[in-house]
């Protein structure tokens, strides 16, 4: 069965925070609506040529519609992410449609990078990047509770100094 692909070997997947599915609405619908508005208005007022106005109606109808895919797909995405900290490896997965499984090995990590924007912090989320040679196996949890971010952080740096990181 292909749920079995992502499932972690030994342990339960560990979810993001729920805030990330406000974050993501915050950050994709302004912007949409502001379009639908605009084009919206320059379609009304009958600006230009007739095409032109079929065009500025055009696009607003897609800036509605995308904005309102964004609402449905945010917290399916939230969803899909997950990690398990397993004995070798980190194993983090994502994804509704195209599914995606890394195993980052502690060994290999390189460094690991917690970002947190204006917004991600009013929330109280950040992500984890681990960062290894190989851009493949690199990885990004996002959405995480700021606390469990910098304890991740910090037991992944131990990991990967125990288990002889970098190069």
């Amino acid at each position: 069965m292909t749920s079995d692909l992502f499932a972690p070997p030994d342990a339960p997947w560990r979810r993001v925070s729920p805030a990330l599915t406000k974050v993501r609405r915050i950050l994709a619908i302004p912007p949409l609506v502001l379009v639908a508005v605009v084009t919206a208005a320059l379609a009304a007022t009958q600006v230009g040529p007739g095409w032109l106005t079929l065009l500025f109606a055009v696009l607003a109808i897609a800036a509605v519609s995308a904005a309102a895919w964004t609402w449905r797909w945010a917290p399916r995405n939230t969803a899909s992410w997950g990690y398990a900290e397993d004995e070798e490896d980190l194993l983090v997965t994502g994804g509704v449609m195209f599914r995606r499984l890394v195993a980052v090995p502690y060994g290999r990590m390189q460094f690991v990078d917690v970002q947190a924007g204006p917004i991600d912090r009013a929330f109280g989320i950040a992500s984890v990047t681990l960062h290894t040679a190989s851009t493949e196996t690199a990885a990004t949890i996002p959405g995480l509770p700021a606390d469990e971010a910098t304890r991740l952080r910090n037991r992944l740096t131990e990991l990967g100094e125990s288990h002889g990181a970098g190069l």
